[in-house]
């Protein structure tokens, strides 16, 4: 039986948006499921509008202690903290995923124009950043239009689930007529996909679904190449 450690830098996807647990159940039900949690991380970040170097060293104990858990990869749950996952990577021998990677990906192989939309400060500048960095890797020029849902992540978080759905659809009809896509840079926001489709006439690329299917390739790749 395969071994994935998830590192959650807050409750969110653990007691508020509990899809991604639907999904595992769904994707990769074989897979036995290591959740590292420390709800201090994404705070400190909001906190200093940046990732403190203590931060970062955090992040990558949680990484090696994963490995050293028994875990087969690791998938980094928390978009903010993107660039200390670059810095963990380098110090394990198995596969550290972003839960970026996917969709990123597939917004710059398949759309020029793209949304990018966020309800945590933090997370635009690491989501465009890899958005960047992709197209990069392809050769490709793409242009990025953010838009950022100030105060929507903290409402949700008090349990105020539909103002904070309501702020994000109404900044997705604002940003529609300037994109071919609207990517979702939090997980927490992927329920709305839907919605936010019908409403906008543009299509809705959101981490959940794809970093998980991403992530069973890969697990399925070191699992064929131990065979």
């Amino acid at each position: 039986m395969a071994t994935l450690a998830l590192i959650h830098t807050s409750q969110v996807f653990l007691k508020v948006e509990t899809m991604m647990q639907d999904l595992f159940r769904e994707i990769m039900p074989e897979v036995r499921l290591i959740n590292i949690m420390d709800d201090s991380l994404l705070p400190d970040v909001v906190a200093e509008q940046r990732i403190l170097p203590e931060v970062t060293r955090r992040m990558c104990a949680y990484v090696v202690a994963a490995e050293a858990a028994g875990a087969d990869a690791v998938l980094s749950l928390c978009s903010s903290l993107g660039p200390a996952i670059d810095t963990a990577r380098p110090l394990v021998r198995i596969p550290v995923i972003k839960i970026d990677d996917a969709h990123t990906e597939k917004a710059v192989r398949e759309y020029r124009r793209i949304g990018a939309m966020a309800t945590v400060a933090t997370t635009l500048g690491p989501t465009l950043d890899l958005l960047r960095e992709k197209a990069a890797a392809l050769g490709k020029e793409v242009e990025l239009h953010p838009s950022l849902s100030e105060r929507a992540f903290q409402v949700l978080m008090a349990g105020g689930r539909e103002e904070h759905d309501s702020m994000v659809v109404e900044a997705a009809c604002r940003l529609a007529p300037e994109v071919d896509v609207i990517l979702f840079c939090q997980a927490s926001m992927a329920r709305l996909a839907p919605r936010v489709e019908r409403e906008t006439g543009r299509p809705v690329l959101a981490s959940p679904r794809l970093a998980i299917e991403y992530t069973k390739r890969v697990l399925d790749g070191l699992a064929g190449a131990g065979s």
